[in-house]
Protein backbone atom coordinates (compact mmCIF):
# COMPACT_ATOMS: atom_id res chain seq x y z
CA UNK A 1 0.00 0.00 0.00
CA UNK A 2 1.03 3.49 -0.76
CA UNK A 3 1.48 6.11 2.30
CA UNK A 4 -1.63 7.26 1.11
CA UNK A 5 -4.24 3.81 1.02
CA UNK A 6 -4.98 2.32 4.43
CA UNK A 7 -7.35 -0.25 4.75
CA UNK A 8 -11.10 -0.51 6.75
CA UNK A 9 -10.40 -2.40 10.03
CA UNK A 10 -13.73 -2.14 11.27
CA UNK A 11 -16.82 -0.94 11.47
CA UNK A 12 -19.83 -0.25 14.32
CA UNK A 13 -23.39 0.74 14.81
CA UNK A 14 -25.02 2.10 17.92
CA UNK A 15 -28.54 1.81 17.24
CA UNK A 16 -29.53 3.27 20.95
CA UNK A 17 -27.62 6.69 21.56
CA UNK A 18 -25.31 5.62 24.92
CA UNK A 19 -25.12 1.97 24.63
CA UNK A 20 -23.31 -0.68 23.56
CA UNK A 21 -23.54 -1.08 19.62
CA UNK A 22 -22.90 -3.95 16.88
CA UNK A 23 -19.90 -4.35 14.84
CA UNK A 24 -20.97 -4.58 11.43
CA UNK A 25 -19.48 -6.53 7.95
CA UNK A 26 -20.51 -3.65 5.83
CA UNK A 27 -22.54 -0.68 6.20
CA UNK A 28 -25.01 1.86 4.36
CA UNK A 29 -23.13 4.96 4.65
CA UNK A 30 -26.30 7.65 3.77
CA UNK A 31 -25.64 12.08 4.48
CA UNK A 32 -26.90 10.80 7.76
CA UNK A 33 -23.89 8.54 8.64
CA UNK A 34 -24.39 4.77 8.59
CA UNK A 35 -27.90 4.04 8.45
CA UNK A 36 -29.46 3.22 11.45
CA UNK A 37 -26.33 4.74 13.93
CA UNK A 38 -28.03 6.51 16.92
CA UNK A 39 -31.57 6.55 15.17
CA UNK A 40 -32.92 5.56 18.86
CA UNK A 41 -32.76 7.35 22.38
CA UNK A 42 -33.70 7.45 25.65
CA UNK A 43 -35.18 10.94 26.76
CA UNK A 44 -35.64 11.58 30.47
CA UNK A 45 -39.20 12.50 30.83
CA UNK A 46 -38.51 14.64 34.06
CA UNK A 47 -35.97 16.88 32.56
CA UNK A 48 -36.90 16.55 28.88
CA UNK A 49 -33.46 15.97 28.08
CA UNK A 50 -31.26 12.97 26.16
CA UNK A 51 -30.31 10.25 28.14
CA UNK A 52 -26.53 10.21 27.60
CA UNK A 53 -23.29 8.32 29.15
CA UNK A 54 -21.65 11.65 29.56
CA UNK A 55 -23.56 12.31 33.16
CA UNK A 56 -22.84 8.85 34.63
CA UNK A 57 -23.28 10.29 38.00
CA UNK A 58 -27.19 10.60 36.76
CA UNK A 59 -26.59 7.59 34.27
CA UNK A 60 -23.43 5.22 35.86
CA UNK A 61 -25.03 1.74 33.77
CA UNK A 62 -25.53 3.07 30.42
CA UNK A 63 -22.16 1.14 28.86
CA UNK A 64 -23.75 -2.03 30.63
CA UNK A 65 -26.91 -1.72 28.12
CA UNK A 66 -26.42 -3.76 24.69
CA UNK A 67 -28.75 -2.87 21.37
CA UNK A 68 -29.20 -4.50 17.98
CA UNK A 69 -31.56 -3.94 15.34
CA UNK A 70 -34.10 -7.15 15.11
CA UNK A 71 -33.64 -6.87 11.35
CA UNK A 72 -30.86 -4.79 9.31
CA UNK A 73 -32.17 -1.15 8.49
CA UNK A 74 -33.41 -0.58 4.90
CA UNK A 75 -32.97 2.78 2.67
CA UNK A 76 -36.38 3.97 2.55
CA UNK A 77 -38.30 1.96 5.14
CA UNK A 78 -39.45 2.28 8.32
CA UNK A 79 -36.42 1.55 10.92
CA UNK A 80 -36.88 -2.28 12.37
CA UNK A 81 -37.53 -2.77 15.96
CA UNK A 82 -34.31 -3.13 18.07
CA UNK A 83 -33.44 -5.54 20.65
CA UNK A 84 -32.06 -4.19 24.07
CA UNK A 85 -29.67 -6.37 26.77
CA UNK A 86 -30.20 -5.16 29.88
CA UNK A 87 -27.51 -5.18 32.92
CA UNK A 88 -28.95 -8.50 34.46
CA UNK A 89 -28.93 -10.17 30.96
CA UNK A 90 -32.75 -10.12 30.49
CA UNK A 91 -33.77 -8.81 27.23
CA UNK A 92 -36.74 -6.47 25.71
CA UNK A 93 -37.99 -5.10 22.39
CA UNK A 94 -38.56 -2.05 21.25
CA UNK A 95 -42.04 -2.21 20.51
CA UNK A 96 -43.60 -4.67 23.73
CA UNK A 97 -45.83 -2.72 25.81
CA UNK A 98 -44.24 -2.66 28.90
CA UNK A 99 -40.59 -1.53 27.40
CA UNK A 100 -40.33 1.74 28.91
CA UNK A 101 -41.64 0.69 32.49
CA UNK A 102 -38.57 -1.93 32.30
CA UNK A 103 -36.12 0.30 30.85
CA UNK A 104 -36.92 3.27 33.76
CA UNK A 105 -37.05 0.16 35.90
CA UNK A 106 -33.52 -0.71 34.94
CA UNK A 107 -32.18 2.81 34.92
CA UNK A 108 -33.75 4.20 38.14
CA UNK A 109 -35.66 7.22 36.80
CA UNK A 110 -38.66 7.00 34.23
CA UNK A 111 -37.39 7.32 30.53
CA UNK A 112 -39.13 7.19 27.32
CA UNK A 113 -37.26 5.29 24.14
CA UNK A 114 -38.13 8.02 21.21
CA UNK A 115 -36.86 7.87 17.75
CA UNK A 116 -36.57 11.81 17.46
CA UNK A 117 -34.63 14.57 18.59
CA UNK A 118 -37.07 17.19 19.96
CA UNK A 119 -36.49 20.63 18.81
CA UNK A 120 -33.38 22.30 20.71
CA UNK A 121 -32.58 18.90 21.83
CA UNK A 122 -29.77 19.09 25.16
CA UNK A 123 -28.28 16.54 27.08
CA UNK A 124 -25.87 17.00 30.75
CA UNK A 125 -22.36 16.47 30.55
CA UNK A 126 -20.15 15.66 33.69
CA UNK A 127 -17.03 17.58 33.81
CA UNK A 128 -14.34 16.16 36.18
CA UNK A 129 -11.84 18.83 36.52
CA UNK A 130 -14.81 20.88 37.90
CA UNK A 131 -16.34 18.61 40.09
CA UNK A 132 -17.89 20.25 42.97
CA UNK A 133 -18.11 23.39 41.39
CA UNK A 134 -21.66 25.05 39.43
CA UNK A 135 -19.98 24.08 35.83
CA UNK A 136 -19.55 20.40 37.35
CA UNK A 137 -22.76 19.78 34.73
CA UNK A 138 -23.42 21.80 31.91
CA UNK A 139 -26.32 21.19 29.19
CA UNK A 140 -24.97 20.89 25.89
CA UNK A 141 -26.65 21.19 22.72
CA UNK A 142 -26.80 18.16 20.42
CA UNK A 143 -26.75 17.43 16.18
CA UNK A 144 -24.72 20.76 15.53
CA UNK A 145 -23.07 19.72 12.39
CA UNK A 146 -25.98 17.03 11.81
CA UNK A 147 -28.85 16.63 10.85
CA UNK A 148 -32.45 18.01 13.12
CA UNK A 149 -33.75 15.48 15.25
CA UNK A 150 -31.20 13.50 15.07
CA UNK A 151 -29.05 11.89 18.44
CA UNK A 152 -25.85 12.23 17.52
CA UNK A 153 -23.30 14.67 19.76
CA UNK A 154 -21.83 16.65 16.76
CA UNK A 155 -21.07 14.91 13.66
CA UNK A 156 -22.71 11.81 12.00
CA UNK A 157 -19.37 9.97 11.64
CA UNK A 158 -16.47 9.38 14.14
CA UNK A 159 -13.34 7.95 12.61
CA UNK A 160 -10.18 6.37 14.47
CA UNK A 161 -6.93 4.68 13.40
CA UNK A 162 -4.81 2.01 14.71
CA UNK A 163 -1.94 4.39 14.97
CA UNK A 164 -3.81 6.52 17.98
CA UNK A 165 -4.84 3.53 19.64
CA UNK A 166 -1.36 2.47 19.52
CA UNK A 167 -0.14 5.54 20.99
CA UNK A 168 -2.18 6.17 23.44
CA UNK A 169 -1.19 2.90 24.63
CA UNK A 170 2.54 3.50 24.17
CA UNK A 171 1.98 6.49 26.61
CA UNK A 172 -0.30 4.48 28.76
CA UNK A 173 1.66 0.82 29.03
CA UNK A 174 -0.94 -0.59 31.91
CA UNK A 175 -3.92 0.76 30.42
CA UNK A 176 -6.59 -0.80 28.27
CA UNK A 177 -6.89 1.30 25.39
CA UNK A 178 -8.91 -0.62 23.42
CA UNK A 179 -11.17 1.17 20.79
CA UNK A 180 -14.71 0.17 22.02
CA UNK A 181 -13.55 3.03 25.16
CA UNK A 182 -14.02 5.63 22.06
CA UNK A 183 -17.36 4.98 20.44
CA UNK A 184 -15.98 4.83 16.54
CA UNK A 185 -18.19 4.51 13.63
CA UNK A 186 -14.88 3.54 11.39
CA UNK A 187 -11.58 2.24 12.55
CA UNK A 188 -8.84 2.33 9.83
CA UNK A 189 -5.67 0.28 10.04
CA UNK A 190 -2.86 2.73 9.17
CA UNK A 191 0.86 1.05 8.25
CA UNK A 192 3.19 0.56 11.07
CA UNK A 193 5.42 3.45 10.21
CA UNK A 194 2.44 5.41 10.73
CA UNK A 195 2.90 6.60 14.69
CA UNK A 196 0.83 9.14 16.83
CA UNK A 197 -2.34 10.69 16.27
CA UNK A 198 -2.08 10.49 12.85
CA UNK A 199 -5.70 11.91 12.30
CA UNK A 200 -4.76 15.04 13.36
CA UNK A 201 -3.44 15.92 9.61
CA UNK A 202 -6.14 14.69 8.00
CA UNK A 203 -8.90 17.77 8.76
CA UNK A 204 -9.74 19.05 5.69
CA UNK A 205 -8.63 16.14 3.68
CA UNK A 206 -11.03 13.71 1.92
CA UNK A 207 -11.22 9.83 2.59
CA UNK A 208 -12.50 7.34 -0.12
CA UNK A 209 -13.66 4.19 0.60
CA UNK A 210 -15.28 2.47 -2.46
CA UNK A 211 -18.10 4.85 -3.64
CA UNK A 212 -18.31 6.77 -0.57
CA UNK A 213 -16.20 10.10 0.16
CA UNK A 214 -15.88 11.71 3.72
CA UNK A 215 -14.66 14.94 4.19
CA UNK A 216 -12.47 15.07 7.76
CA UNK A 217 -13.66 18.19 9.90
CA UNK A 218 -12.33 18.60 12.84
CA UNK A 219 -10.87 16.49 15.57
CA UNK A 220 -13.07 14.54 18.23
CA UNK A 221 -12.80 16.37 21.27
CA UNK A 222 -13.05 13.64 24.34
CA UNK A 223 -14.99 13.56 27.53
CA UNK A 224 -15.02 11.53 30.46
CA UNK A 225 -16.77 8.14 28.13
CA UNK A 226 -13.68 6.24 27.19
CA UNK A 227 -12.71 6.57 31.38
CA UNK A 228 -16.06 4.58 32.16
CA UNK A 229 -16.79 0.83 32.81
CA UNK A 230 -17.97 -1.13 30.28
CA UNK A 231 -18.39 -4.95 30.24
CA UNK A 232 -14.61 -6.53 31.61
CA UNK A 233 -13.01 -2.64 31.13
CA UNK A 234 -12.52 -1.24 34.26
CA UNK A 235 -13.37 2.82 34.90
CA UNK A 236 -9.91 4.26 34.36
CA UNK A 237 -9.82 7.68 35.22
CA UNK A 238 -5.92 8.39 34.16
CA UNK A 239 -7.08 7.92 31.04
CA UNK A 240 -8.63 11.47 30.34
CA UNK A 241 -4.77 12.29 31.29
CA UNK A 242 -3.44 10.68 28.87
CA UNK A 243 -5.61 11.90 26.12
CA UNK A 244 -5.08 15.75 27.04
CA UNK A 245 -1.61 15.32 25.93
CA UNK A 246 -3.15 15.13 22.95
CA UNK A 247 -4.30 18.34 22.71
CA UNK A 248 -5.12 20.18 19.19
CA UNK A 249 -6.73 22.99 17.81
CA UNK A 250 -11.03 22.06 17.03
CA UNK A 251 -12.37 24.41 14.14
CA UNK A 252 -15.60 23.61 15.31
CA UNK A 253 -14.95 24.96 18.91
CA UNK A 254 -12.41 27.59 17.96
CA UNK A 255 -10.40 26.19 20.43
CA UNK A 256 -7.64 23.85 21.29
CA UNK A 257 -9.13 20.66 23.08
CA UNK A 258 -7.91 17.05 24.15
CA UNK A 259 -8.73 14.99 20.97
CA UNK A 260 -8.65 11.66 19.39
CA UNK A 261 -10.13 10.47 16.34
CA UNK A 262 -11.45 12.38 13.80
CA UNK A 263 -15.15 13.61 12.76
CA UNK A 264 -16.54 13.43 9.04
CA UNK A 265 -18.83 14.46 6.80
CA UNK A 266 -20.23 12.09 4.41
CA UNK A 267 -19.84 13.85 0.86
CA UNK A 268 -20.72 10.58 -1.40
CA UNK A 269 -23.02 8.01 0.12
CA UNK A 270 -22.81 4.48 -0.89
CA UNK A 271 -21.54 1.09 0.35
CA UNK A 272 -18.81 -0.15 2.93
CA UNK A 273 -17.39 -2.96 4.16
CA UNK A 274 -14.81 -4.42 5.88
CA UNK A 275 -11.19 -4.35 4.32
CA UNK A 276 -12.37 -1.86 1.66
CA UNK A 277 -9.21 0.08 0.85
CA UNK A 278 -9.29 3.80 1.90
CA UNK A 279 -7.60 6.44 0.32
CA UNK A 280 -6.70 9.77 1.69
CA UNK A 281 -7.39 12.65 -1.23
Amino acid sequence: MSDTTLLLASLWRYPVKSMMGEELNSAVITHNGILGDRSYALLDTETNKIVSAKNPKKWPELFYFHARYQQAPESNQALPEVTITLPNGSTLSSNQSDAQSLLSAALKRDVTLIKHAPSKAALEQYWPEYEGQPIEISDEVISADAGEGSFFDYSTLHILTTASLTELQKRYPSGRMESRRFRPNLIISTHAEQTGFVENDWVGKTLRIGEVRLLITDPCPRCVMPTLAQSDLAKDNKILKVIAENTVYVPFADKALPSVGVYAKVLQAGIIKRSDVVIIE
